[in-house]
């Protein structure tokens, strides 16, 4: 299967985990392709198997489909963590690598990884790595974003797409397991207003969307 049709594949699996409604216009803008494009996939995928979708009410993965998803991120988020805890790498640099890799590497390869790098659970941005049978762990974290003021709140996971909000993490120290305080946020904008190690910092609203948290 060629690398783009497995990143459709990977990409809708991952809205589908988050909630979102998936359409043409959402797939699109999130892969920055064209419509026409999205929708001519849509049916090569749905010809294929991998997707069901129903007119006005969006698509989804098949069982079919879902597989090959929690394989292609099996395979990336242990490849990552390779990079990170193996080569070196900062964890803002890993995730495109790891795109580009993911497609290249047999099933027989990432499993042998895994066994050397001592079964990982998470990979170096938080997020659960599913296991040889497919399964992935759920978590209840929710995005800083959305967490209620007033309250201390442990770093679950952060968002491996903007290497800018990653560097800026890295520079500022924040990383997983990270203990933080929510003291408030600015009503005008959705910015919020954070403590961590007694320092005062101001989250925009997109970074604080990128980040993900437990209550402590």
């Amino acid at each position: 299967m060629k690398s783009t049709t497995e990143d459709y594949i990977k990409h809708i699996y991952l809205l589908q985990a988050s909630g979102i409604r998936i359409r043409t216009s959402v797939l699109a803008e999130l892969m920055h392709i064209s419509m026409p494009s999205v929708s001519e996939m849509v049916k090569k995928l749905t010809d294929s198997g991998y997707i069901s979708s129903r007119p006005y009410h969006g698509f989804k993965l098949t069982r079919q489909g879902e597989e090959l998803a929690l394989t292609l991120i099996r395979k990336h988020r242990l490849l990552e963590y390779f990079m990170v805890k193996v080569l070196n790498f900062e964890w803002e640099e890993v995730h495109q690598e790891a795109e580009k890799l993911e497609h290249a590497v047999s099933e027989k390869f990432i499993n042998s990884l895994e066994k050397v790098l001592g079964y990982p659970e998470s990979d170096p941005h938080g997020h659960p790595i599913p296991d040889i049978r497919g399964k992935i762990k759920t978590r209840n974290s929710i995005p800083l974003s959305e967490a209620p003021a007033g309250k201390y709140y442990t770093v679950s996971s952060v968002s491996d797409r903007s290497e800018e909000i990653l560097k800026y993490l890295k520079d500022i120290g924040v990383q997983i397991n990270s203990k933080i305080k929510i003291k408030g946020s600015l009503s005008f904008d959705g910015s919020v207003i954070m403590y961590y190690k007694k320092k005062k910092y101001l989250f925009s609203r997109k970074i604080a969307q990128n980040i993900f948290v437990n209550l402590n």
